[in-house]
């Protein structure tokens, strides 16, 4: 039965009731839940689901807060709304000893040496913009993790914070280190002399993670929001990013990340990191690395090699190409037989799924040229789009912090339990041999990714095994042993699980690569 309760005039943010939601999912005998503010996309979400569609729901405006769920019976309904009540007085615990100004100049009352802004509001009709453009007069600089703000908006004011000297990192840029405090989705990195500019976000986060591991640290990590370096924009923020840390004394290295940028715009960078004298490394994702060569920089093959690169070169060392594993090549062959022994004929596919874009497209390049075609929501080529994003096709590449899968719903960073699903789902398919994850952990991911992604693993290995098969699983983790989930805690979970994990997304593709070789 579909049970509702409605509480005009009371409002709570979107991302928290989205968590809300889904541990209500969890009770036992609750079939379908939703709990939200009365807008139009969440009575579309009541009005579309089969298991939901409560006509309370559909008559609740914008200032009304609503519990909805399809429960067994009026015992589950007492226990969502406990545990509803339970999630909203730990949000109220969490914010009573913190004040929140209503107003920027509220804001630079209480804290008046601000010079960082992080702004999460809607970019559509403008507020994301209204809000940096005040920023910028009041001479802040601006992280701007929106989305939706538009190409002119964001060309506007990056123009203006030129000009005045100051730093827009974005729209939708997730990512950064400032004087070595982590910003929205970012890791526990130690202090050092490497300086990275990036207009990607899983990429940062893999790169500035990975040198962390090595023992080396970051001076500054930069980001610059995916469009930058687009024709359209032409690099204005990367470029003024990579002249402050040209002129920065602490960084001694410099790393750039990206996909590849509009060709006159790349030349406009790689000729500015030349003239500016310190040992650069180029990572622009699928890129040809005879362009950062023919400037005398240093070109990476994957986000791995970027961040062993830097390090060499941070430690006065000769940089060298790795496109290899950390174990042998025995090791390695010994892995993938044990593997593919228990796999049946019809097991002939590779599914990666991503909760990090950047790594997603990255597992993509590398994975091409054996597969010969990956489907997928983020295709590298228009004919290779997913018609459906929801049915896997052959060899299928999923980003699952695209807009396609974010609609109403918290990035999966934040809620990986759709992906947590798609696994199981995925080890089900009787032609699916191995499922490629990511686990990005830090600050602003979820406070344990690894545990659904954990039981999906166990249950969809489960699954096969009833079914008389395997299902191979190759995972990596994304973070230091500084974050707050921890860097062996998690590999170990997922490993207990029954996955092969890998030190880095670059060795997870080239061992499914190697897999996808074997199975022929």
């Amino acid at each position: 039965m579909v049970k509702a309760q409605i509480t005009p005039g009371a409002y709570y943010d979107s991302v928290s009731l989205m968590i809300i939601s889904n541990a209500v999912k969890k009770i036992p005998g609750v079939t379908e839940a939703l709990v939200g503010m009365g807008t139009d996309l969440n009575r579309e979400l009541n009005r579309n689901n089969p298991n939901l569609n409560s006509p309370e729901v559909e008559k609740t405006t914008p200032n009304d807060f609503f519990v909805a769920a399809n429960v067994n019976d009026e015992e589950t309904w007492k226990n969502v709304l406990a545990k509803v009540e339970e999630k909203l007085n730990e949000k109220k615990e969490d914010a009573a000893s913190n004040y929140y100004p209503a107003t920027l100049d509220g804001a630079l009352k209480v804290q008046p040496h601000t010079n960082m802004a992080v702004i999460s509001v809607p970019g559509k009709g403008g507020h994301a913009y209204n809000v940096a453009k005040e920023c910028l007069m009041h001479h802040i600089n601006v992280m701007l993790f929106s989305d939706n703000v538009s190409i002119d908006e964001e060309k506007e004011l990056k123009t203006e914070a030129v000009k005045r000297g100051l730093l827009v990192m974005g729209p939708d840029c997730g990512t950064a280190i400032v004087n070595h405090v982590p910003l929205a989705f970012a890791n526990v990195v130690r202090p050092g002399n490497i300086g990275m500019v990036c207009a990607s976000g899983t990429g940062t986060q893999e790169v500035s993670s990975i040198i962390d591991s090595l023992g080396g640290g970051v001076s500054q990590v930069l980001g610059t929001g995916g469009r930058d370096l687009k024709k359209e924009i032409g690099g204005i923020m990367f470029k003024h990013c990579l002249q402050a840390l040209i002129a920065d004394d602490a960084t001694k290295v410099i790393v750039l990340v990206s996909k590849p940028p509009y060709p006159p715009v790349q030349t406009e960078v790689l000729k500015m990191a030349k003239e500016g004298g310190k040992p650069t490394v180029v990572c622009f994702i699928g890129g040809n690395p005879e362009e950062p060569t023919s400037f005398g920089l240093v070109p990476a093959v994957s986000l791995e090699d970027a961040a062993r690169k830097a390090v060499a070169l941070s430690k006065g060392e000769t940089p060298k190409t790795f496109d290899g594993f950390d174990m042998s090549l025995a090791e390695v062959d010994t892995l993938v037989n044990e593997a593919v022994k228990s796999l049946k004929p019809t097991q002939k596919y590779m599914r990666a799924l991503y909760t990090g874009g950047t790594l997603c497209d990255e597992s993509m390049k590398y994975l091409l040229p054996t597969c010969k075609r990956i489907f997928s929501n983020i295709p590298l080529q228009d004919n290779d789009k997913l018609e459906n994003k929801d049915v896997s096709r052959e060899h299928t590449a999923l980003d699952f912090g695209d807009d396609e899968f974010t609609v109403g719903r918290p990035h999966p960073m934040i809620d990986p339990s759709l992906r947590a699903e798609r696994v199981l789902k995925e080890a089900n398919d009787e032609t699916c041999a191995v499922i490629l994850v990511d686990c990005v952990i830090g600050y602003g991911s979820h406070e344990d990714p690894a545990a659904d992604l954990s039981e999906s693993i166990k249950k969809g290995k489960e699954a096969a095994k009833a079914a008389g098969r395997d299902v191979i699983v190759v995972a990596s983790v994304c973070g230091t042993e500084g974050d707050p989930q921890g860097l062996t805690k998690t590999r170990e979970t997922l490993k207990a699980a029954g996955a092969i994990v890998m030190p880095t997304n670059a060795q997870a593709c080239r061992l499914v690569r190697k897999i996808i070789e074997k199975i022929g």
